[in-house]
């Protein structure tokens, strides 16, 4: 599995079995083409979780230059040809059977991929509604909507692998920082992905349990996380965690 680095901060992650190959989220075609020649592969589909520019703008020349069927959100208008997905409906690709999961928030149609491979950890390609430390910004949909589909996410087993569509996973972690101080694997898990950025590493994937442990999107029911939201807000009901998502995206849209 390869993030293949892309504009500023994106990843468009490539799975491959050594023959064949799947990406997700192409946003620019030119470092899919590449891997794909250095590599030797076959592409043999294309996944979309959302509509914006940065994820589907490689999609034209991606499918003129290898023919892979496109499939993506079936609520959302995806430029070219595609085949619509929705919740529980499954994929069959490099061997795996891959869920389609509705994931509202970031926008409208959002979706996300998951599945277990053989003897390794499952995969979950989620595009802008979860990344390490945080979540997406609400363009199109409520904070309810979004809380709904971070829970659906965190309920996915302790080892799954994280592949967020940016790596913001550094300024997310200053925030996770300013909301939960105390937390101590939060401090960890920072002093690892600073490591990791100094090298020029990716700090994806992430997995599961940990950001279960140090993202305070996914952490809204925590006392310590809704008492800050309610410190930032007044207005803010710490025992409503919609309303504490809510003051937190608010809150990280101004952060610096």
């Amino acid at each position: 599995m390869l993030p293949l680095p892309a504009f500023a901060d994106n990843y468009i992650w490539m799975l491959h079995d050594g023959r064949e190959a799947l990406v997700v989220d192409p946003g620019d075609a030119a470092p899919v083409l590449q891997a794909l020649q250095n590599l030797r592969l076959q592409l043999q589909a294309i996944l979309v979780t959302h509509h914006h520019g940065d994820h589907v703008g490689g999609l034209a020349q991606l499918h003129a230059a290898t023919r892979a069927p496109v499939y993506g959100p079936a609520r959302e208008a995806i430029p070219g040809p595609f085949t619509g997905l929705s919740q529980g409906q499954a994929l069959d690709l490099l061997g795996c059977s891959w869920q389609v999961l509705d994931v509202p928030g970031h926008t409208a149609g959002h979706i996300a991929y998951y599945a277990v491979p053989d003897d390794a950890a499952p995969l979950l390609f989620c595009g802008d509604t979860l990344f390490s430390g945080g979540c997406g910004r609400l363009f199109e949909g409520t904070p309810a909507q979004m809380l709904a589909s971070l829970d659906q996410l965190a309920a996915l087993p302790d080892d799954t692998r994280v592949c967020c569509a940016h790596e913001y996973t550094l300024s997310n972690l200053r925030f996770a920082h300013a909301v939960e101080p105390g937390n101590a694997a939060l401090l960890h898990y920072q002093a690892e992905c600073e490591a990791l950025r100094a090298q020029g590493l990716p700090t994806l994937p992430a997995r599961m349990a940990q950001e279960r442990a140090i993202n305070p999107f996914l952490r809204t029911r925590e006392k310590a996380v809704a008492a800050s939201a309610q410190a930032h807000d007044p207005q803010v009901d710490p025992h409503n965690a919609v309303a504490v998502l809510a003051a937190l995206r608010a809150w990280k849209n101004d952060f610096r």
